[in-house]
């Protein structure tokens, strides 16, 4: 294999669909073609000002980040209401430069309003982001009223770049970005048995395979959500219809899933041989067979996971031939997520209306910043406030804006160091600043959706190059930047605990019940007799609402976290995702043959039951102490189709939760 084709495969291990090699390829294409335009425009007619550079690449950034609409026109719409908020901003900071109190004041308006959008939809968040970007950038560089012609250009060209950049240079392509994300479920198939090949030569099987199978299972579990967003199709279908090439393709994802968790499973009881798990990576059938065929009937754990091996075998290539089949006219278009719906007119402008809330704390935050951030400095007080603003955005609790805040300061202040040293080292050379902070500028948007303290490293180390080519930049003034990014943190983290604090537990409580929601529907469905993709499809919901509880959990699982310790949290965790998983096994096996549902209306009723009392009881299973208990032995049988035995698993996982005595992480889901 060419060093071109394992580059490939590994950049699509680890970022299906190239999403974000897209998105920070956007972003920094958009930032160094605005800025080599307007450097043309100040060459060729009129030198421009410091702060038309500084909108143009902020701009930039946040129409990267921050528009999407989901077709063109939309996000045309979008931008050019965006640039008009954004010069609009621009003049009225400029105009009251001369007012530092007055500005400072309408600061805060901007900010109150650019939050309590967000509530009216996605447009209304990037028109927010817009304006508090702009006049950010207004009050911070003080451009005169006289430059204000200079800055609509540079607001126009990153508008302008930005849309043909999306829609042009680096469109998206519902078609290849399928391929392409197929492909990457396929890469971190071959992970997955990587890792059990490796597990199975050594005698014994340790606590790190467990840990990492358990990683690399998550890690497909991303890449196959990501494929099937790419995929429409109609759910209400009692089944497939012959040539439907989408609907096989999603019912070969959902099964290509199952059968790897399903390997992972078996394994983790009896690990199978290694040349077992090398034939299906090397795609031999005749290997696979002499390797089943050596096993005999001796070890019924360790034949099981052979056959689950097999199984995912065959499930790969029903997939690959599918994929074979599929055209570009296959794929329907989606249909459009829906947009926030406005507050409700009970709760519009009073404090049950959480857009209200949320505007309320980010305004208080921004607020303290700025006091604290004024007697630090009246020059750089804006960071302080940037901080404050940021720390709030993508959060849902105040453990993970506390988190958020951490990272924040964590990533200035590594990115301060390494930052001061390569400027020291590079001296304001230009033309080795450049490249390497639109490099810096990729690589943070990059690793955006990996690691937000990564990001912050990054962007910091951009602007101590800045600072250096400008010629402004010292250790006192990166100290002071370090300071005021402190302050923020520390203000966001502080009112996200005391004004209208949304809790952990709350955020929890909301995700177990939809949860919980999410798998009551499969199981009335699955009563109902329902097969073919609908069923599939509510197991699917269920998948989600997993991922959406992990989230919820996260700050739970932090080291500094006081409020309960992370291995238990994991433990808990770890429960949901065996239950998910044999609900799976459920909608996959009754999908197939819903012939005899009525054979166990007994066990779903006893199913929708347990669920219930979960939803009750919510994120006190978080909190509980609670001890460790022998596994309970029971595994797929593979060979056979047996819905009976999801069920049964179902209920086992859900009455663990009720149960004073919880199994090790490791073993949670080798049922």
């Amino acid at each position: 294999m060419t060093f071109r084709l394992r580059l490939r495969d590994w950049l699509l291990a680890n970022d299906p669909a190239f999403s974000r090699l897209r998105q920070a390829s956007r972003i920094t294409a958009t930032v160094v073609i605005s800025v080599a335009l307007l450097i043309a425009f100040d060459f060729i007619a009129t030198p421009l000002p410091p702060a038309a550079y500084g909108l143009a690449i902020t701009l930039s950034i946040e129409g990267g980040l921050a528009v999407r609409d989901r077709t063109a026109s939309e996000q045309l719409v979008t931008r050019i209401l965006a640039v008009v908020t954004g010069v609009a901003m621009v003049t009225l900071a400029s105009a009251l430069e001369g007012y530092r109190h007055v500005s400072d004041l309408v600061f805060l308006v901007v900010i109150f309003v650019a939050v309590y959008g967000r509530a009216f939809g996605q447009r209304w968040f990037a028109i927010g982001m817009f304006a508090f970007m702009s006049y950010f950038t207004g009050a911070y560089l003080r451009p005169s009223l006289e430059q204000l012609p200079a800055l609509v250009l540079g607001a126009g060209i990153s508008a302008a770049i930005a849309h043909l950049v999306r829609t042009v240079l680096l469109p998206d392509d519902r078609y290849r970005d399928l391929l392409r994300a197929i492909a990457g479920v396929q890469q971190r198939v071959d992970e997955i048995l990587h890792g059990i090949a490796a597990a199975a030569r050594r005698p014994i099987l340790r606590a790190a395979d467990r840990r990492r199978l358990h990683a690399l299972e998550e890690r497909l579990k991303e890449a196959v959500l990501m494929a099937e967003s790419f995929i429409a199709t109609d759910t209400r279908r009692p089944a497939p219809e012959p040539g439907d090439v989408s609907a096989d393709l999603a019912i070969g994802l959902f099964d290509i899933h199952l059968a790897a968790e399903s390997v992972i499973v078996l394994s983790l009881q009896a690990m199978p041989p290694a040349a077992v798990v090398g034939a299906v990576l090397a795609h031999d059938a005749g290997e696979m067979e002499r390797g089943m065929q050596s096993l005999g009937e001796a070890n019924v754990k360790q034949l099981e996971a052979a056959r689950a091996l097999l199984w995912l075998h065959t499930v790969r290539d029903r997939l690959n031939r599918s994929l074979a089949d599929l055209e570009a006219a296959d794929l329907d278009e989606p249909h459009p997520a829906p947009s926030p719906k406005p507050p409700a007119a009970t709760t519009r402008f009073s404090l049950a209306d959480p857009a209200l809330r949320s505007a309320i704390q980010i305004t208080l935050a921004s607020g303290i910043a700025m006091v604290f951030g004024l007697m630090l400095s009246r020059e750089r007080w804006f960071w302080a406030v940037l901080a404050a603003f940021l720390v709030f955005t993508n959060t849902r609790s105040r453990g993970d804006t506390a988190v958020k805040a951490l990272q924040r300061s964590a990533g200035t202040l590594a990115g301060i160091v390494v930052g001061l040293a390569a400027a020291s080292a590079i001296g304001g050379t230009v033309y080795i600043v450049l490249p390497l902070g639109a490099a810096c500028i990729f690589l943070a948007f990059n690793f955006l959706p990996v690691s937000y303290a990564t990001m912050t490293f990054f962007v910091s180390v951009v602007l101590s190059l800045a600072y250096s080519l400008l010629g402004v930049l010292t250790p006192q003034l990166l100290e002071l930047r370090l300071e005021e990014t402190l302050v923020g943190s520390v203000a966001g983290a502080a009112v996200a605990f005391v004004v209208f604090p949304t809790k952990t537990r709350t955020t929890l409580d909301a995700a177990i019940r939809n949860w919980c929601d999410k798998l009551s529907d499969l199981l009335e469905e699955a009563r109902r007799g329902t097969s073919g993709l609908d069923l599939v499809s509510r197991s699917q919901a269920l998948d989600r609402a997993y991922r959406e509880l992990a989230a919820a959990a996260k700050p739970l699982g932090v080291s500094w976290q006081l409020v309960t310790r992370p291995g238990h949290v994991r433990q808990t965790l770890a429960v949901f995702m065996g239950c998910t998983y044999w609900a799976r096994i459920v909608a996959r096996k009754m999908s197939q043959d819903p012939e005899s549902p009525n054979d166990f209306a007994a066990q779903i009723e006893e199913n929708l039951k347990l669920a219930s009392k979960v939803r009750e009881t919510g994120a006190d299973y978080f909190y509980r102490s609670r001890s460790v208990a022998a596994p309970v032995e029971r595994h797929l049988p593979v060979s056979r189709d047996d819905a009976g035995l999801g069920l049964e698993m179902v209920a086992v996982s859900l009455e663990r939760l009720h149960s004073p005595r919880v199994r090790p992480a490791g073993e949670e889901r080798g049922l």
